[in-house]
């Protein structure tokens, strides 16, 4: 019992943190319809600017964390304004915005390692202990932070999306951005801001993480698959769905991990994402797929 206990409380903090992963992506995707694969470094960078600050020079962990995510949020909407605006003001063809986003994450990890190295760091710097046991089972501070503010992001981007101005604009320019413009809601203007609220969320996501256990240069990217297959699974367009969708994989990763080995986790990620795209292409929600551009 005490062993199921111990799953549970794991499976549940790696659900909350692919939840914050597949919202902060959601947000990005739905009203732009392609990858951005370069929003791993922003997660990546969230952790790595709270090593800077915190570590390396003597700010307080209560302003390196906000810190950290308004610099890592800032690198995300730069490739906004600088890179994907100017090409959809081109009519650039859909491909060429994938290959623009895997050169930028590329780019952009190496100079994350040219700057810190490519060697394992933590940021978590508070002694390591077992943590609070709760019915045999046991689970640390940072892991029940992790928790709540997933479900409280999660709560929050719903009600954003759903009873705000900006999260209406947002919805419609996700459904028909050329309408959008024509009834005086500017596209480019509401991509940006889902650039910054998506980015926001992946720095977040990227430092619970990292004060989990560690980091990397390349830790983001995996993060960032782990979280697009949960909002495939979910249903793309669905904010419930997302929590589905997360949990599945989560739960896969770690029955797998626990009755095979743990090189098997990701296999069976994927293993589940093509039992989707075979047998419910549409995810939990069941709701139609926008054209998505590659």
């Amino acid at each position: 019992m005490q062993v199921e206990i111990q799953i549970l409380f794991n499976t549940s903090v790696t659900a909350a943190i692919y939840l914050i992963l597949a919202n902060s992506f959601s947000f990005i995707y739905y009203p732009t319809k392609f990858f951005h694969l370069a929003h791993a470094i922003v997660i990546s960078l969230g952790a790595y600017f709270v090593f800077l600050f915190a570590i390396r020079f003597p700010i307080p962990f209560a302003v390196s964390i906000p810190l950290a995510i308004a610099v890592a949020t800032l690198v995300g909407l730069a490739c906004e304004i600088f890179v994907y605006c100017p090409m959809r003001k081109r009519n650039t063809p859909p491909l060429n915005y994938l290959i623009s986003s895997l050169g930028l994450y590329i780019l952009l990890q190496n100079c994350v390692s040219i700057f810190f190295g490519d060697d394992t760091k933590i940021i978590n710097t508070i002694e390591v202990t077992v943590g609070h046991q709760i019915f045999g089972a046991y689970i640390t501070t940072i892991q029940i932070i992790t928790v709540f503010i997933s479900i409280a992001f999660f709560i929050a981007v719903n009600l954003f999306l759903n009873f705000s101005s900006t999260g209406k604009s947002i919805r419609a320019v996700s459904s028909n951005p050329d309408l959008s413009n024509i009834y005086g809601i500017p596209s480019n203007k509401t991509i940006l801001i889902s650039f910054g609220i998506g980015s926001s969320l992946a720095a977040t996501a990227g430092i619970l993480s990292a004060m989990d256990t560690n980091m990397s240069p390349t830790f983001g990217f995996n993060l960032l698959l782990y979280g697009v297959v949960a909002m495939i699974i979910g249903g793309v367009g669905s904010t419930t769905g997302l929590i589905a969708g997360s949990f599945l994989v989560a739960t896969a990763q770690h029955l797998a991990g626990f009755y095979l080995d743990t090189k098997w986790m990701d296999a069976v990620t994927y293993f589940i994402l093509i039992l989707f795209l075979i047998w419910k292409p549409l995810g939990f929600s069941g709701k139609i797929l926008k054209k998505i551009q590659l």
